[in-house]
This record gives structure tokens, C-alpha cells and sequence, in this order.
């Protein structure tokens, strides 16, 4: 088999802002997707998701970081991406993320030193000031970016969350060890995006 050294790179001040991150908190509109909404004439909402996004997702949670949801709006079609994606804690409709994400972060007995977080608009802003590691998508407004440690390379919903969940998992020394374990098999049932 031929040796596989990863491609990817990151700041090495980037690096160790992550490092110690135990959780990362996810916006929906903007950052898991490209922020548009897709309303069908009963009223009903679709909403595009990137399969790399969910594959990052399932990776940072095998690396030992938990995944967190938090959207202030609630959808059928978020609910169904969240649910197959196997995340254990989210928050939907939050209007007061702040309380949303402390009211989780006590229930996972975790503090703002240990949480990750991206987002892409001045919502999400309370727990970026909070968060360890604040990351932004390319497309996020101005006053997000500007405050980010990251803002990645790509848009919210076409890889955003994905580059940022590989930075989590280089950050924790996961990254090389989860890259090498899919050159062997995917057949572990757990991996599917």
C-alpha cells in the first residue's frame, strides 16, 4: 500500500488555539448550508446539505470532539440531516443561542475554554466572543469574519464546516490517524455522510 501524507495545512498558532476543544458548536443556515432557503409552495422548506460537511461531522465526533447543533430556526429537513448524521446534542428554534449553548455546555460539564465554534452571522456572535476557537465561513457577514481566529477557504454549505472540523481534528492529533484508518475500510456502518 503506498504511504499517505496528508495534504492539508494549517497555521501552526491556528493549531494550537484548537487544541483542548472537547465540543464544537455548528450554526445551520450559512455554515452546514449556503444560507438559502428553498420554500416549496406548501409552505414547506428544503435545504441543501454537503455531504463533505456530514463526512467532517462523523469524523470530529470519532476524534473524540462532540458535535453540537445549535440553529435558531427549526426545520424538518435540519432535523432529518441532524438525526442521520447521529449528532446527540442540538438545539433547535433557539432564538438566545447564549442560553442554548450554556445550558448544554453545562450538561456536557464542559466550559467556553474547551468549545469550538462556527458561525456566520451576528447571532452566532455571543458564542463566538465565548468560544476557544471561533471560525467563520468565506460568506459570512463582515463582523463575523472579523472577529473569527479562521475564516475558511470555502463557503457555509460547500465544505466550510468540513475544513473547520479538520482543523479540530489536526488541533487534537486525530487528523493523520482517522486519514490512514480509510485507506483500510469504510465498512465499519459508521461513516456513512
Amino acid at each position: 500500500m503506498r504511504p499517505l501524507d496528508p495534504v492539508l495545512s494549517f497555521d501552526a498558532a491556528l493549531l494550537l488555539r484548537a487544541q483542548g476543544v472537547r465540543a464544537a458548536i455548528f450554526d445551520v443556515d450559512g455554515v452546514l448550508t449556503d444560507g438559502r432557503i428553498y420554500i416549496g409552495a406548501d409552505g414547506e422548506s428544503f435545504k441543501a446539505f454537503s455531504t463533505l460537511d456530514g463526512h467532517g461531522l462523523k469524523l470530529l465526533a470519532q476524534g473524540g470532539i462532540a458535535p453540537v447543533v445549535i440553529t435558531g430556526r427549526d426545520s424538518a429537513a435540519v432535523r432529518k440531516r441532524v438525526e442521520d448524521l447521529r449528532i446527540a446534542h442540538a438545539r433547535y428554534g433557539a432564538h438566545d443561542k447564549l442560553a442554548a449553548a450554556q445550558a448544554l455546555l453545562a450538561e456536557l460539564a464542559l466550559d467556553w475554554d474547551q468549545i469550538a465554534v462556527i458561525g456566520d452571522d451576528w447571532p452566532d456572535l455571543p458564542l463566538m466572543v465565548r468560544a476557544r476557537f471561533a471560525c467563520a465561513p468565506s460568506n459570512a457577514h463582515a463582523e463575523v469574519r472579523a472577529l473569527a481566529h479562521h475564516v475558511t477557504r470555502v463557503a457555509g454549505g460547500h465544505g466550510a464546516a468540513r475544513e473547520f472540523c479538520d482543523l479540530l481534528l489536526m488541533g487534537c492529533g486525530r487528523y493523520c490517524e482517522l486519514l490512514h484508518g480509510h485507506l483500510v475500510t469504510l465498512d465499519d456502518g459508521k461513516l456513512n455522510a
